[in-house]
C-alpha cells in the first residue's frame, strides 16, 4: 500500500492543479515524478503526458457542465497546439534531458513572475 501512496499524492496534486487552473498539472507532476520515482529521466516527460491526458479529459468533462467551451474560439489553438505537440514530440527526443528540465523550470518561473506582477 505504501508503494502507491506517493504516486497517488503526486497524481492528486497534478489533477487538482489541472482542475483548478485548467492547466499546469504537468508542471507539478514532472518534478514529483523526478523526485519520488525511479523513472529514468528520458521517460519522465512521456510518462507525465500519459498521466495528464486522462486528467485533462476528466477535468473537461466536469467543467463542461458548468461552462461549455467555446469550440469555435478553441479551434485555431487546437490546430496550433497539435502541430506544436507533433513537432516537439518528434524533435524533443533529440534535446538533452537536463536542457528540458531547465527549460521547464524557466517556464514555471516566468509564469509565476508574470502572474505575481
Amino acid at each position: 500500500m505504501r508503494a502507491y501512496l506517493r504516486p497517488a499524492i503526486s497524481g492528486f496534486c497534478a489533477g487538482a492543479v489541472t482542475g483548478l487552473f485548467g492547466a499546469g498539472g504537468g508542471m507539478v507532476l514532472i518534478p514529483l515524478l523526478t523526485a519520488l520515482t525511479d523513472i529514468e529521466d528520458n521517460q519522465v516527460f512521456p510518462t507525465s503526458i500519459s498521466i495528464i491526458l486522462p486528467v485533462c479529459l476528466v477535468s473537461l468533462c466536469i467543467t463542461i457542465f458548468h461552462a461549455p467551451p467555446n469550440i469555435q474560439g478553441a479551434l485555431p489553438y487546437l490546430l496550433g497546439s497539435g502541430l506544436g505537440g507533433f513537432f516537439a514530440g518528434r524533435w524533443g527526443q533529440k534535446i538533452p534531458v537536463n536542457w528540458l528540465h531547465r527549460g521547464l523550470g524557466i517556464l514555471i518561473l516566468w509564469g509565476g513572475v508574470r502572474y505575481l506582477c
